[in-house]
């Protein structure tokens, strides 16, 4: 199909072009490109398809600047002008909100962007496989030559694909040298990766985190390993990154990878790293972080919220407020000393206990947390 105009983006980052009544979902196309297009799907009220040529590039199109990009299903804006992405987000909330919410948006206030577009997130989390993702490249060698051990994100819409990661910018270093020695390591030393479909392999999951403080936590999911193995790949990351704070270790022999439910052993440090957010007048609260714990994952951001929703609650200091799904009790204790008293409710008593250090760990005593479901706390 040639000539096609690009005149939209939809949710997921592909473009939205139309030809008479069929709306075309078009991959790595931007609003005002014009594009030849192959479909690749096609149903009665819409197709997706692919650039086969870009005729005219639209000028929201940049170039992206990660080399895994249209793979990785980390980012999928990448191509387009930060400020253009913040445009049609916006534009993809109103819609929900009017067409699913039945929601007046005419008062929305616009999204407050990020000031910086790279390394922002505190928190990564690898995956292990021994199915890596091919691209055109791989398949130029012999199968028997190729290496299949993969250690990064999954593709979209493939579960038991994982496409092998070089360089992430979501995340500041030390996070790429981490991964990177892991990998090495685990393939010098023949530690096998995990298999997704039979459950099988010695790596699972790599978790890093790092905080505002420069403190970092590397956890290392592993599922049917030896302690030998073990204790060589957690002594390497000792030795070789001595500035990690809290180096630990999970065994997850569970069909799925949610870890709240096992067993965190420390290997070396602390279990948990800590997080400091500036408050009203100077001053700051500091929270603790363990390997369950859930922080906002832009912690620059994160301040720039719960910033904003003080500033839109309006308190007074005589309110009781009610924070639901608390987690680690971050906004609870952001805004106890603006106000009477604190209830925090979460589900994960772990977090609650992190909740509850962190309101002591700031001198707070107008908190109350409670762990359990919601339904059941609130109900008379």
């Amino acid at each position: 199909m040639a000539g096609l105009s690009i005149i939209d983006i939809a949710e997921e980052g592909k473009g939205v072009g139309k030809a008479d009544e069929l709306v075309i979902f078009v991959d790595k196309a931007v609003p005002g490109d014009v594009v030849d297009v192959r479909l690749v799907k096609k149903k009665k009220n819409f197709a997706e398809a692919i650039i086969e040529k870009l005729i005219t590039p639209s000028e929201l199109r940049t170039e992206a600047f990660c080399s895994h990009f249209g793979i990785c299903g980390g980012c999928k804006w990448q191509h387009m002008d930060y400020a253009a992405q913040l445009k049609f987000k916006h534009k993809n909330v109103e819609a929900a909100l009017q067409r699913l919410a039945k929601i007046d948006t005419d008062h929305m206030e616009p999204i407050l962007g990020s000031a910086v577009n790279k390394y922002y997130r505190n928190k990564l989390e690898y995956t292990f496989s021994n199915k890596r993702w091919l691209n055109a490249d791989d398949m130029q060698f012999e199968a028997e030559g190729r290496e299949m051990n993969a250690l990064g994100f999954h593709v979209p819409l493939r579960f038991d694909k994982i496409l092998d990661i070089e360089h992430c910018y979501l995340q500041a270093e030390p996070s790429n040298d981490i991964r990177l020695s892991v990998r090495a390591y685990a393939l010098e030393h023949g530690l096998s990766f995990y298999d997704l479909r039979n459950h099988e392999g010695a790596l699972r999951n790599l978790i890093i985190r790092t905080s505002s403080t420069g403190e970092i936590m590397v956890a290392v999911v592993f599922a049917y390993a030896e302690q030998e193995q073990i204790k060589g790949l957690m002594e390497h990351l000792k030795v070789s990154f001595p500035q990690i704070t809290a180096l630990l270790y999970i065994e997850n022999q569970k069909k799925n990878d949610t870890i709240f439910d096992q067993e965190v052993i420390t290997y070396a440090g602390r279990d948990h790293i800590f997080e400091q957010m500036p408050t009203e007048n100077g001053k700051s609260v500091k929270f603790k972080i363990g390997a369950k714990s859930f922080y906002q994952t832009n912690s620059e951001q994160a301040y720039e919220l719960y910033k904003i929703t003080q500033e839109f609650a309006g308190f007074k200091g005589d309110e009781l407020v009610y924070d639901l799904y608390t987690g680690a009790g971050t906004i609870a204790n952001f805004v106890a000393g603006n106000v009477k008293q604190v209830v925090g409710i979460e589900y994960v008593p772990t977090a609650i206990e992190d909740a509850k250090f962190n309101s002591a760990l700031n001198g707070i005593d107008n908190t109350i947390f409670y762990a359990g479901d919601m339904k059941d706390i609130l109900t008379p």
